[in-house]
């Protein structure tokens, strides 16, 4: 028989279902997400952040920003390891299919590099998990299970890809996931990244929604949930959180999208008052008309929004690094 994972459709799903693709829509109609390399990159260092803190990785989130900027960091080499791991395993999204289960093998043995033993290979112990008085409070199936309950998930998967809303299947594969807990380690790191990697699948703006920051906030009822459906044997409850991290995960992205257009908007428009229409000018005119030192800042915040606001003009079109450049407004 095929397997299909047991939960039902309830009216709070839909509700939810209904929501984020509000969002999403509000956030297409922006088509700017794009255009912020820093609101993106920030982004992907809340999900890594997040997504290691709930595996009680305790570096902060600054420290993880540094260990991804190369910067050095003091802290224990173990959790230095578990940023730099996982930020290329983050890096992988949009470019392995969530869909394949050799891609899954690859993904785990980027994320436990020099980690773990069994990296990018499926567990060949018993696995459980313990309260914090070391009492086992769930036992994964045996492992050798695991690979046929892999096998029957990622069927399942890909049979149903274009039957059941992604949002819904991306959270059943996520309990489905942390239940038969397939690695020695990484299962929550992994289960996290994985429905990432298929809801980026489907829209790509999820590549840079940090889901795990809200989990990570809400870190009980996550495990509680976990528990509740281990106990009644149906991801329903599961299900129904996970839609509620991701719709309010993009309420705050929305919120964010809104303060980097603020914040555009006003570099732009100091950067039009310096300039004269029809007057072509070099970055270093600008950049001292504006009493700015960085090349760098001056041209993510000022030039490329201006451009892309289509607001300013180059008189060198088609060589945009030429060192002839100039800019103008008409």
């Amino acid at each position: 028989m095929d397997y299909k994972p047991p939960y039902s459709i309830t009216n709070t799903m839909l509700d939810y279902v209904a929501s984020i693709m509000e969002k999403i829509g509000r956030i297409n109609n922006y088509d700017n997400l794009n255009k912020m390399p820093i609101l993106r990159k920030n982004m992907r260092i809340h999900s890594v952040h997040s997504t290691l803190a709930i595996e009680e990785n305790n570096l902060s989130e600054n420290q993880v920003k540094d260990v991804i900027n190369g910067k050095t960091v003091i802290g224990p080499e173990k959790e230095i390891r578990e940023v730099k791991n996982a930020y290329r395993a983050y890096e992988q999204i949009g470019h392995i299919s969530p869909y394949s289960i050799d891609d899954l093998l690859k993904i785990h043995k980027i994320m436990t590099d020099m980690l773990v033993t069994e990296s990018g290979k499926f567990r060949s112990g018993n696995e459980g998990v313990f309260d914090e008085e070391g009492n086992c409070i769930f036992v994964a199936p045996p492992p050798e299970m695991v690979l046929e309950l892999m096998n029957n998930l990622f069927d399942y998967l890909n049979k149903e890809k274009n039957n059941v809303n992604p949002l819904i299947l991306s959270s059943l594969f996520h309990y489905e996931f942390v239940f038969i807990h397939p690695f020695a380690d990484g299962n929550g790191r992994m289960a996290r990244l994985w429905q990432t990697m298929i809801l980026a699948d489907w829209k790509e703006v999820f590549a840079y929604v940090p889901i795990e920051s809200l989990i990570k906030d809400y870190q009980d009822d996550y495990y509680k949930a976990i528990n509740e459906c281990n106990n009644k044997g149906d991801s329903t409850i599961f299900v129904e959180f996970m839609l509620k991290m991701i719709d309010e995960t993009l309420t705050s992205l929305i919120d964010n999208i809104n303060k980097e257009l603020t914040h555009r908007n006003e570099y732009v428009n100091k950067l039009l008052e310096v300039m004269d229409v029809g007057i072509p000018m070099s970055s270093k005119e600008l950049m001292d008309k504006l009493n700015l030192k960085s090349r760098k800042s001056f041209r993510e915040n000022y030039i490329q929004p201006a451009l892309d606001m289509n607001l300013i003009k180059m008189t060198e079109e088609n060589k945009p690094t030429s060192k002839n450049q100039r800019y103008y407004k008409e």
